[in-house]
């Protein structure tokens, strides 16, 4: 292929990944070394009340934002280096939690407690993303062709609905008096509440995310089924070998490069949680790294944002995610260099 031909195929692909990718995490990284901030200043403010004889008059001082000929706030931006990873991380509470031992305070820092969910969700969910995508794909290739179609359908449908909404729903059936609340009680004889603690919640969001995710994993399971030499599992079959040892020594063999494609999709869109923290309404109990960033987001109640440490948090995901993914690359690698050879 000559290299204007190719050119003209790839250019429009690079632009794009340049103009929605490479640029925003740049000027995200740039963002996290600088604050910009309103421009203050103090003014005497005169107020008058009626009184007996005449209005009596208070003055005081205020600092109100400056303002410029527009109408619109004085910002200056200014360069911090690494204080707002600092601000983030604050790695003085983090050594003194440590050196103390205390997990209560270590979970008190908003960063390290949203860092242990997201670790926890992401490492716990993955096994069981694949093992129970593995089993229905399993299922729907053993499944006989007149009900093929409609198992595969009714498998989909929870990777179909939007995830925040999915979330809603699970949340409105577990909440308050929920009607799966309340037949657990109505079985147990007793008042639940599983939103008021910790663990029940991220218990509901693993099991909705598993429930949510494990179609996807057993679509791309089931097309590489398909794809398996049935002259080697007829051969393992006439040797004597169980179903288990034909899935283990056959089956997980050649699905592997899947698996793995799966593993890395599944660690990065699940390292970035966020929709199930908003779904189950969890901010007070359980909050994930990418829920911080977007809180740091939010204005307070003077309107100002914390983009810098917005920024900072950002970039710090994105080095989670990074550092998670290294074994799953390198297993590529080695694998793509060995069928090069």
């Amino acid at each position: 292929m000559k290299f204007k031909t190719f050119a003209a195929f790839v250019a429009p692909s690079v632009f794009m990944m340049l103009l929605f990718i490479a640029f925003p995490l740049v000027s995200v990284f740039i963002q996290s070394f600088y604050v910009t901030q309103p421009v203050y200043e103090t003014v005497a403010v005169e107020t008058c009340t009626p009184g007996f004889t005449g209005q009596i008059c208070t003055t005081e001082t205020k600092s109100v934002p400056r303002l410029d000929d527009n109408g619109k706030i004085v910002e200056v931006t200014r360069f911090v280096g690494l204080e707002s990873y600092r601000n983030v991380l604050e790695p003085a509470r983090f050594w003194a939690a440590v050196k103390a031992r205390s997990w209560a305070a270590l979970q008190a820092i908003d960063f390290w407690k949203a860092l242990r969910f997201t670790l926890m969700f992401t490492l716990v969910t993955l096994p069981l993303v694949i093992g129970m995508g593995l089993a229905i794909a399993i299922v729907i290739n053993n499944a006989s062709r007149a009900i093929r179609g409609p198992v595969i359908f009714v498998s989909l449908l929870p990777f179909i609905i939007t995830p925040v909404i999915g979330a809603l729903s699970i949340n409105w059936l577990f909440r308050g008096d929920g009607i799966l609340t309340a037949g657990l009680e109505w079985w147990l004889g007793r008042d639940i509440a599983l939103f008021a603690q910790a663990w029940t919640i991220e218990l509901l969001m693993v099991l909705y995310r598993v429930w949510h995710v494990a179609p996807f994993a057993a679509i791309v399971f089931y097309a590489g089924l398909q794809t398996v030499n049935q002259d080697s599992l007829e051969s393992a079959l006439i040797d004597g070998a169980s179903r288990w040892e034909r899935l283990r020594y056959i089956i997980i063999p050649h699905l592997m490069p899947l698996i793995t494609f799966v593993a890395i999709i599944h660690l990065m869109d699940t390292y970035r949680v966020f929709e199930e923290i908003v779904g189950f309404s969890s901010q007070g109990h359980v909050i994930s790294l990418q829920w911080l960033t977007y809180d740091f987001l939010k204005p307070d109640q003077a309107g100002n944002r914390s983009i810098s440490r917005a920024s900072a948090s950002a970039m710090l995901t994105m080095i989670g995610i990074v550092i998670i993914l290294v074994p799953l690359l390198r297993r590529t690698w080695r694998d793509h260099r060995g069928a090069g050879a």
